[in-house]
Protein backbone atom coordinates (compact mmCIF):
# COMPACT_ATOMS: atom_id res chain seq x y z
CA UNK A 1 0.00 0.00 0.00
CA UNK A 2 2.34 2.69 -1.16
CA UNK A 3 1.94 6.34 -2.05
CA UNK A 4 -1.05 6.94 0.19
CA UNK A 5 -2.81 3.79 -0.94
CA UNK A 6 -4.22 2.98 2.50
CA UNK A 7 -5.77 6.45 2.65
CA UNK A 8 -7.17 5.87 -0.87
CA UNK A 9 -8.70 2.52 0.12
CA UNK A 10 -10.60 4.16 2.99
CA UNK A 11 -11.61 7.11 0.81
CA UNK A 12 -12.91 4.78 -1.92
CA UNK A 13 -15.15 3.04 0.61
CA UNK A 14 -16.75 6.22 2.02
CA UNK A 15 -19.45 6.71 -0.62
CA UNK A 16 -20.73 3.12 -0.84
CA UNK A 17 -20.62 2.78 2.95
CA UNK A 18 -22.72 5.94 3.33
CA UNK A 19 -25.26 4.61 0.84
CA UNK A 20 -25.50 1.30 2.66
CA UNK A 21 -25.76 3.03 6.04
CA UNK A 22 -28.73 5.00 4.74
CA UNK A 23 -30.44 1.85 3.46
CA UNK A 24 -29.70 -0.32 6.52
CA UNK A 25 -29.17 2.06 9.44
CA UNK A 26 -30.00 -0.41 12.21
CA UNK A 27 -27.49 -2.99 10.98
CA UNK A 28 -24.73 -0.39 10.59
CA UNK A 29 -25.51 1.16 13.95
CA UNK A 30 -25.28 -2.26 15.59
CA UNK A 31 -21.93 -2.91 13.91
CA UNK A 32 -20.55 0.48 15.00
CA UNK A 33 -21.67 -0.26 18.57
CA UNK A 34 -20.04 -3.72 18.45
CA UNK A 35 -16.83 -2.20 17.08
CA UNK A 36 -16.73 0.43 19.82
CA UNK A 37 -17.40 -2.12 22.54
CA UNK A 38 -14.87 -4.64 21.24
CA UNK A 39 -12.08 -2.08 20.78
CA UNK A 40 -12.60 -0.22 24.07
CA UNK A 41 -9.90 -0.31 26.73
CA UNK A 42 -10.34 -3.30 28.98
CA UNK A 43 -8.19 -6.19 30.12
CA UNK A 44 -6.54 -5.76 26.71
CA UNK A 45 -5.52 -2.30 25.61
CA UNK A 46 -6.99 -0.76 22.46
CA UNK A 47 -3.44 -0.90 21.02
CA UNK A 48 -3.28 -4.68 21.49
CA UNK A 49 -6.79 -5.10 20.10
CA UNK A 50 -5.89 -3.07 16.99
CA UNK A 51 -2.81 -5.25 16.47
CA UNK A 52 -4.97 -8.37 16.83
CA UNK A 53 -7.46 -6.97 14.33
CA UNK A 54 -4.60 -6.13 11.97
CA UNK A 55 -3.33 -9.73 12.11
CA UNK A 56 -6.82 -10.99 11.31
CA UNK A 57 -7.16 -8.45 8.48
CA UNK A 58 -3.91 -9.78 6.99
CA UNK A 59 -5.20 -13.36 7.26
CA UNK A 60 -8.53 -12.36 5.69
CA UNK A 61 -6.62 -10.57 2.90
CA UNK A 62 -8.86 -7.51 3.26
CA UNK A 63 -7.26 -4.24 2.13
CA UNK A 64 -10.04 -2.13 3.67
CA UNK A 65 -9.64 -3.94 6.99
CA UNK A 66 -5.86 -3.59 6.81
CA UNK A 67 -6.13 0.14 6.16
CA UNK A 68 -8.65 0.63 8.96
CA UNK A 69 -6.74 -1.32 11.58
CA UNK A 70 -3.33 0.00 10.51
CA UNK A 71 -4.78 3.46 11.12
CA UNK A 72 -6.26 2.26 14.42
CA UNK A 73 -2.94 0.78 15.51
CA UNK A 74 -1.12 4.01 14.67
CA UNK A 75 -3.70 6.08 16.54
CA UNK A 76 -3.45 3.73 19.53
CA UNK A 77 0.32 4.25 19.72
CA UNK A 78 1.59 0.98 18.25
CA UNK A 79 5.23 0.94 17.20
CA UNK A 80 6.76 -0.28 13.96
CA UNK A 81 8.34 -3.15 15.91
CA UNK A 82 4.94 -4.20 17.29
CA UNK A 83 3.39 -4.11 13.83
CA UNK A 84 6.32 -6.11 12.41
CA UNK A 85 5.80 -8.79 15.08
CA UNK A 86 2.07 -8.75 14.34
CA UNK A 87 2.88 -9.43 10.69
CA UNK A 88 5.17 -12.29 11.74
CA UNK A 89 2.36 -13.90 13.74
CA UNK A 90 -0.01 -13.50 10.79
CA UNK A 91 2.59 -15.19 8.58
CA UNK A 92 2.83 -18.07 11.04
CA UNK A 93 -0.92 -18.54 11.10
CA UNK A 94 -1.72 -17.80 7.45
CA UNK A 95 1.40 -18.77 5.53
CA UNK A 96 2.20 -17.45 2.08
CA UNK A 97 -0.67 -15.00 1.61
CA UNK A 98 0.48 -13.17 4.74
CA UNK A 99 3.84 -12.57 3.05
CA UNK A 100 1.88 -10.41 0.57
CA UNK A 101 -0.72 -8.81 2.83
CA UNK A 102 1.65 -8.46 5.81
CA UNK A 103 3.94 -6.02 4.01
CA UNK A 104 0.84 -4.15 2.83
CA UNK A 105 -0.26 -3.84 6.44
CA UNK A 106 3.18 -2.68 7.56
CA UNK A 107 3.29 -0.06 4.82
CA UNK A 108 -0.25 1.09 5.67
CA UNK A 109 0.74 1.45 9.33
CA UNK A 110 3.77 3.51 8.33
CA UNK A 111 1.53 5.70 6.18
CA UNK A 112 -0.80 6.46 9.10
CA UNK A 113 1.96 6.66 11.72
CA UNK A 114 4.08 9.30 10.03
CA UNK A 115 3.47 12.85 11.19
CA UNK A 116 1.23 14.98 9.06
CA UNK A 117 3.24 17.04 6.62
CA UNK A 118 2.73 20.76 7.03
CA UNK A 119 1.35 22.48 3.95
CA UNK A 120 2.96 25.76 4.94
CA UNK A 121 -0.37 27.57 5.07
CA UNK A 122 -1.42 29.50 8.14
Amino acid sequence: MSDGHAHDVLADLRTPVRALRELTPDAWSAYVHLHSAAMAEGELSTRVKELMALAIAISKECDGCIASHARGAARAGATEAEVAETVAVAMLMNGGPATVFGPRAFEAFQEFAKPAVSTGTA
